[in-house]
């Protein structure tokens, strides 16, 4: 197993998702930023791998969380952002710096209120194939 793609990894899931014309104007952080934080916003979140080598190489598979985070009024406008996540990575072949991208697609989404129903989150759980 190597964890040494994940960087490359989650430059190219930010560029793709900073480069997508139906994310424009739309954030995208890897923390939370100190303050007051934008209303809505993309965070690359959590990440688990796993090792994923077979007999041609090293490779891991990397399961990304990445969050909807809005203070907008109901989930609609938090639901877009996600849609358009989606329609940014799944089947995306994204060039990394560090080995290569053999597969990426959706797992799953979970939404949820938080801040006593003043936030709205979306976590869209990815998974990623990388072989080094």
């Amino acid at each position: 197993m190597s964890y040494a793609g994940a960087a490359a990894l989650q430059a190219a899931l930010y560029d793709r998702l900073a480069g997508w014309p139906a994310l424009a104007g739309v954030p995208v952080l890897d923390a939370v930023p100190a303050g007051q934080a934008p209303d809505t916003y993309v965070l690359i979140g959590t990440e688990e791998a796993r090792d994923a080598s077979d007999i041609s190489g090293a490779g891991a598979e990397h399961r990304l969380v990445l969050g909807v985070v809005s203070r907008a009024m109901g989930f609609l406008a938090a639901k877009g952002i996600a849609e358009a996540i989606s329609d940014a990575l799944e089947g995306a072949a994204l060039e990394l710096a560090r080995g290569r991208l053999v597969g990426l697609s959706f797992v799953k989404a979970r939404a949820l209120r938080l801040d006593n129903g003043a936030l709205r989150r979306i976590d869209l759980t990815f998974r990623a194939r990388v072989e080094l």
